[in-house]
Order: C-alpha cells, then sequence, then structure tokens
C-alpha cells in the first residue's frame, strides 16, 4: 500500500520560512513527477511547483523566486523550501506524485493528505 506523507506546515510570520517534506512509502518501482499543489480557502486547487526524477522544474507564477523544490530519489521524498513567505501563501498545500507499481506498465496518481501553511502576524 503506498502512502504520501507530509511534514512541514505550520504557522509562520510574513517574510518567514518554512520546508516541507513528502516522504512515499510502500512498495514503489519509480517515481516519476514529484509535485506540490496548495487550496486555499475560497479558491481552486493550483500546482505550486513539480520537479520530474532527471530534476527539471516547473514553478507557479507567483511562487518563482520564493521557493525551491526539490527531490531525493533514493529516499522518495521531495521537498518545498519555502522562503519570503506571503499571507496569500497561506493554504492546505498537498503532495502529489505519479507512481509505478510492481508488476504494473503505467504510472498511478497519488495525493497526501496535505499539510497547512499559515502565514499570518
Amino acid at each position: 500500500q503506498v502512502q504520501l506523507v507530509e511534514s512541514g506546515g505550520g504557522v509562520v510570520q510574513p517574510g518567514g520560512s518554512l520546508r516541507l517534506s513528502c516522504a512515499a512509502s510502500g512498495t514503489i518501482s519509480g517515481i516519476n513527477v514529484m509535485g506540490w499543489y496548495r487550496r486555499a480557502p475560497g479558491k481552486e486547487r493550483e500546482l505550486v511547483a513539480h520537479i520530474i526524477r532527471g530534476g527539471g522544474t516547473n514553478y507557479a507564477d507567483s511562487v518563482k523566486g520564493r521557493f525551491t523544490i526539490s527531490r531525493d530519489n533514493a529516499k522518495n521524498t521531495v521537498y518545498l523550501q519555502m522562503n519570503s513567505l506571503k499571507p496569500e501563501d497561506t493554504a492546505v498545500y498537498y503532495c502529489n506524485a505519479d507512481i509505478l507499481l510492481p508488476g504494473t506498465y503505467y504510472y498511478t496518481d497519488y495525493w497526501g493528505q496535505g499539510t497547512q501553511v499559515t502565514v499570518s502576524t
């Protein structure tokens, strides 16, 4: 049974930093794209950033220059370093991964349970 477990959310003041982590556990043959999404109150879920296995990245315009996504393929873990946080970054952040299970030939989409990030004075 594959699970994505997130950690690192919390409350921070504007201008502060947080680092989110998401580890995939279970029997996994491979992981392609890993990413972070967020849903703010009253808004649609949006892509924050994603990273492919080879290291290529893509960011939402709103976080470019402030957030950095990275991954450790040996640990099946993806990170999101968030700097210069703003109140508008307040949201529930969800980890996402395309995972190849043993004995299959296609990637399955998995989601974490979400972790709350609150940026407030």
